[in-house]
């Protein structure tokens, strides 16, 4: 069935709640973790969602991936990337990298700056995706979209940017090895949305802007302001959201679902595998500089070297 803006069946109600608080990360960065955080560790399939802020020179320098996938969808300014097999780029407001790590990467996300040198101010989502164990040491491989060729849609006072997956006949053009839906919307002033889930699939709600009510309109329903997760209950095959707020102000948030991998999950930090046999073959493999590591051992990116930082 397509992913639409009209669905029939069962609600999803919102089954928790948690205040993405601000944490340090990286290289003076601050991060609003809401998943992958003590009260929720993991989400199958997803790992983390930080809601990230960073002015230069703070930043995300040098650090390993393996046996997953990162999604960054930048809101506002730009982050400079770059990796150890020579892949470079800039991820522009409204820009979206889904980066497979696959067997392992070694990369440096870094906010730039104006022409005139001055620190911009940098904000995005960053959305760690598990590979299911046949996919986690494929070859590292990058899908990137600029913001004028995300696919988008609007109709009733709702507007729609499809990340991943389809609404309203319009589709995504990126192709998700973990079966995945992420749809950004923002809804005018008393605009409604009814949005098919499949079925089966995990699914949360994260707050970007304004304040909505999420749920069933006829009875059950939570509302939640910007920084909130919204963890979606199963049993149901769409969500309702509306706007009812009397401020004027448009709603925008993210509404993302996942199909279940079941799989065991090990993580220790940047590596997720599925045993602890894994995890430290992984760590042998990034500390001797094998088994996909290899390029790493003599490169540092332009960021950690402009910044003196040793590895």
């Amino acid at each position: 069935m397509p992913i639409s803006e009209e669905a029939s069946g069962k609600k999803r109600l919102v089954v928790k709640k948690l205040f993405a608080r601000q944490q340090h990360e990286g290289f003076g960065a601050v991060v609003r973790r809401s998943i992958g955080r003590f009260e929720l560790r993991y989400f199958d399939p997803f790992l983390v969602l930080d809601e990230f802020s960073v002015t230069a020179p703070a930043g995300f320098p040098d650090h390993p991936h393996r046996g997953f996938e990162t999604v960054t969808y930048m809101l506002e300014g730009e982050i400079l990337h770059e990796d150890c097999e020579g892949h470079k780029g800039v991820i522009r407001e409204g820009g979206l990298q889904w980066m497979t790590a696959g067997k392992g990467i070694v990369h440096s996300e870094m906010p730039s700056s104006n022409s005139n040198g001055t620190s911009t101010h940098n904000k995005g989502l960053q959305l760690w995706i598990n590979l299911s164990s046949k996919h986690k040491l494929i070859k590292p491989s990058y899908q990137e979209i600029e913001s004028k060729d995300i696919a988008e849609a609007e109709k009733d006072g709702v507007r729609v940017r499809i990340i991943a997956g389809e609404w309203n006949g319009v589709k995504s053009k990126i192709c998700t090895r973990t079966p995945t839906m992420y749809l950004d919307f923002t809804l005018s002033p008393g605009s409604k949305i009814s949005q098919h889930i499949p079925l089966h699939w995990n699914a949360f709600v994260y707050v970007l802007q304004g304040h909505g009510h999420f749920g069933d309109s006829r009875s059950q329903h939570s509302t939640a302001a910007a920084h909130h997760l919204l963890i979606l209950g199963i049993g149901g095959d769409r969500l309702e959201a509306w706007n009812g707020s009397d401020s004027g102000l448009p709603l925008r948030f993210i509404l993302v679902g996942g199909e279940p991998i079941g799989e065991p999950v090990v993580q220790f930090g940047p590596f997720v595998m599925n045993t602890q046999e894994e995890i430290d073959q992984t760590i042998d493999d990034f500390e001797n500089f094998t088994n996909g590591f290899e390029k790493a051992r003599h490169w540092k990116s332009q960021a950690a070297s402009d910044l003196g930082l040793l590895f």
